[in-house]
This record gives C-alpha cells, sequence and structure tokens, in this order.
C-alpha cells in the first residue's frame, strides 16, 4: 500500500505542478510523512525530484532560458551542498514557516500589482535567489514555487518557466542526492522509494503538459499565483505550533 500511496501521489504532484509552475513537495510530503516518517521526506523527494525535473527538462529543452540558468545555477550548487550538510545539524521550524510567510507576502504582491507596478527583476538577482532556494531546500528538501514570482517578474511564460526551473532543480537534486549519501542521511531503501516517485512523475508530467498546450499564458500565471499562496498557507498551517508558542 506504500508504494501504490507514494504512486499515485507523485502522478498528482507532478500533473498538478505542471500547471502551477512546481509544487508537487507540497502533495507528496504529507503521504510521505504519514508512511514513513518526516525524516524520509528530504531524502526521498529529492531522489524523486531528480528523476521528475529531468524528465521534464528534456521535454521543454528548447524553452529553456539560459541566461537565467548561467545565473542561477553557481548560487544554487553552493546552497545545495551547506544545505544537505546542514540537514542533520539545524530545527527546520523556524525556517519552514518564514518560507511560508514569503510565499503568502509574494502571492499578494503579485494579485495587487501587476507587473509595471510590481518589483523587477533582473537576471542576476538569480545567484542570490538560486543559493537561498537551494540552501533551503537542501534543509527541507523541497522549496515549492518559493522562485516563481521570480520567474514570473522575470517575464517567463509557461513551458519556459518550466523548463528553466526544472533544468535547475535537476542540478541542485543531484548534488543533494550525493551530499545526503556521503552524510548517511539517504539509505538504500529511502532511495529506492525516491526512484518509485520519479518514474511516477512520469505520467503525471505527460497528462500536465496536454493540458498546459490548451490553457493560456495568463490562466497559466494565474494558477501559479493561486499555488504560491496555498503552498504558504499549507507551510504556516504545518508550522502553526510556532504562532501558539510565540
Amino acid at each position: 500500500m506504500t508504494y501504490l500511496w507514494l504512486a499515485l501521489a507523485s502522478i498528482v504532484g507532478w500533473f498538478v505542478s505542471t500547471l502551477a509552475g512546481g509544487g508537487s513537495s507540497f502533495i507528496l510530503m504529507p503521504v510521505i510523512g504519514l508512511f514513513l516518517g518526516a525524516l524520509a521526506i528530504p531524502p526521498i523527494i529529492t531522489t524523486g525530484g531528480m528523476i521528475g525535473n529531468a524528465e521534464r527538462a528534456f521535454t521543454y529543452r528548447q524553452k529553456i532560458n539560459w541566461t537565467v540558468i548561467f545565473w542561477e545555477l553557481p548560487g544554487a550548487i553552493v546552497g545545495a551542498c551547506l544545505g544537505a550538510f546542514m540537514l542533520t545539524q539545524i530545527s527546520v521550524e523556524w525556517l519552514s514557516f518564514l518560507v511560508g510567510l514569503f510565499l503568502v507576502i509574494s502571492g499578494i504582491n503579485l494579485i495587487i500589482k501587476n507587473q509595471d507596478q510590481s518589483f523587477t527583476v533582473r537576471a542576476w538577482y538569480f545567484l542570490p535567489a538560486g543559493f537561498i532556494y537551494s540552501f533551503l531546500s537542501g534543509i527541507i528538501g523541497s522549496m515549492g514555487p518559493i522562485l516563481a514570482p521570480f520567474y514570473l517578474k522575470f517575464g517567463l511564460e509557461k513551458e519556459e518557466l518550466l523548463g528553466t526551473q526544472a533544468m535547475n532543480r535537476m542540478v541542485i537534486h543531484i548534488i543533494k542526492v550525493i551530499v545526503y549519501a556521503i552524510f548517511g542521511t539517504l539509505t538504500l531503501p529511502l532511495f529506492g522509494y525516491g526512484i518509485l516517485i520519479g518514474i511516477a512523475a512520469f505520467p503525471g508530467n505527460w497528462l500536465g503538459n496536454l493540458v498546459l498546450e490548451k490553457i493560456s499564458p495568463q490562466l497559466f500565471r494565474q494558477l501559479v499565483i493561486i499555488f504560491v499562496l496555498f503552498s504558504g498557507v499549507f507551510i504556516l498551517w504545518e508550522q502553526r505550533n510556532i504562532l501558539i508558542l510565540w
């Protein structure tokens, strides 16, 4: 039953993430935590994400914005190494809370301000943004659509956003898998579960791509914004004990 539920969650998660610009982890994380425990989430999500994003990057390879990759990848590589190492060193509750707060604020900002009135994103912004994303991703497992507001403000739409994001995340996940394995966080059984959800990502990506071809860039943008808000609220709810204690 564990294999079945993980496979189904992966298919649904990657289908949704194709239409919402990311966020498959927010569907997978509760299922993994329920069956295998919270400590299994980062290595399994990372292994599955490595495979799922590789398939997505190949699908949208002609749409990848290499300028964004050029700036984002160096910071992301360093951040992934540090984040994966820090996984066993610190508590992640406050980090998760801050990420959730950032997503909610970003989603609200995208709703109440149009592209001309809101902040402008330049290419070099992706250097520090990539570092922060991959660092937090190494600790928590995945950060969902935390960079989606930056991609949208830079002007990436639909396949270009998905392909660029997938290429960057594929490299990040490869590095994290290596570091997790070195420090003993990734065991062979967990690696097997990750392979399972990675393979199950293929039909989810395929179904999502069929729907993506039929929706407009405006609707895609709206779906991304909605999912950014949903992701932030979801994280804040998961960390609601922090608010209560505070």
